[in-house]
């Protein structure tokens, strides 16, 4: 496939709330204003999920609006005795909750029995370091980390279309430096910069009922180089666009093919196979984290396993970038919302 790249700001939608045309591709930086997704259409779907991987443990948050609800969830897992601390909570009609219309356009806040959630982006002026502060409560459990935006990272911003109606236009942003703390049970640990990661993924569209999906992300340090694995698949075939990207040392490499997946989630534990547009990748998983929810219209079934990335990259034109040992998740989710 050829996808167009996106060099200046667009909007998402036109005014009668359809797909822009030229909003459809992909751009290095978050370009697409989505002020036009609001509320009240009842496919509407926002969010902002941060996940951070550290040497002890792993923590995740979620605020979102599905337009008839809002779904948010707060998880931390420690990876020396696979304990959880999670909560999730599900609020209709949708309250409590802010989402910004852009990245880091303004904050995201969450509020729900036993849980809260603040995202405030930071613009580094004066002598403060420009990235965003992600802050988690639930019983047992919080969390008070700053993922660094370093100067010159590359995100991948990619609008995806089913149709002039159906449309998603997400940001995936992988191995943003991570530090700060985690506490669970009273004990303070440290997400000690240099060997923390922050993944952002930021969804704003309007989508089918019933959709699945593959995503898979890593981030560390192999080799002396910094890298990022960004892959997908299945929501995004036959639209013309894809949302699969290796980044090294902050550089974005688009990955314009549709990648395969060779898995069996039966057996998780067995590695997966993730291969195609120069990308020969194996994930170990040591973890499943499943998720499951039956609620009247709301189902979703979700497996996302923790594990270990190991492979090459070819970069067209230029150099094979090999790499082990980069932690992330590959994750198998099928929606009814």
């Amino acid at each position: 496939m050829t996808e167009r790249e996106l060099t200046t700001p667009v909007s998402l939608t036109l005014p009668n709330g359809r797909v822009n045309p030229d909003a459809i591709g992909w751009a290095r930086q978050p370009l697409v204003e989505t002020s036009g997704i609001g509320r009240g259409r009842g496919r509407n779907k926002r969010w902002e999920y941060w996940n951070v991987t550290t040497p002890t443990h792993i923590l995740a948050l979620t605020v979102s609006s599905i337009d008839y609800a809002a779904v948010h969830e707060v998880w931390v897992f420690e990876r020396a005795t696979e304990r959880t601390w999670a909560k999730g909570a599900t609020v209709i009609p949708t309250r409590g909750v802010e989402l910004a219309a852009g990245v880091e356009s303004g904050p995201a806040h969450a509020r729900a029995k036993d849980l809260e959630i603040d995202v405030i982006p930071s613009t580094g002026s004066g002598t403060g370091q420009r990235g965003t502060r992600l802050r988690a409560r639930i019983p047992g459990a919080s969390f008070d980390v700053f993922a660094a935006l370093p100067e010159g990272h590359e995100r991948l911003a990619v609008v995806v279309p089913w149709s002039r109606t159906r449309f998603q236009y997400t940001v995936k942003d992988v191995a943003r430096p991570a530090s700060g703390t985690v506490t669970v049970d009273g004990v303070t640990h440290d997400v000690p910069a240099g060997a923390s990661w922050a993944v952002l993924d930021h969804g704003r569209g309007r989508w089918p009922y019933d959709i699945s999906w593959n995503w898979g992300a890593g981030s560390g340090v192999s080799h002396g180089r910094t890298i990022g694995i960004q892959v997908g698949g299945r929501w995004t075939e036959g639209t013309g666009s894809t949302e699969n990207a290796f980044f090294v040392d902050g550089r974005l490499h688009k990955i314009h093919d549709e990648l395969t997946w060779e898995y069996d989630i039966a057996q998780w534990r067995t590695p997966w196979r993730i291969t195609g547009g120069g990308l020969e990748a194996s994930f170990t998983p040591f973890y499943d984290k499943t998720t499951r929810t039956e609620l009247a219209v709301i189902s979703s079934r979700t497996d996302q396993c923790f594990g270990h990335w190991v492979g090459s990259f070819a970069i067209p034109g230029g150099e094979t970038i090999a790499f082990d040992g980069i932690l992330g998740w590959a994750e198998e989710v099928h929606n009814r919302w």
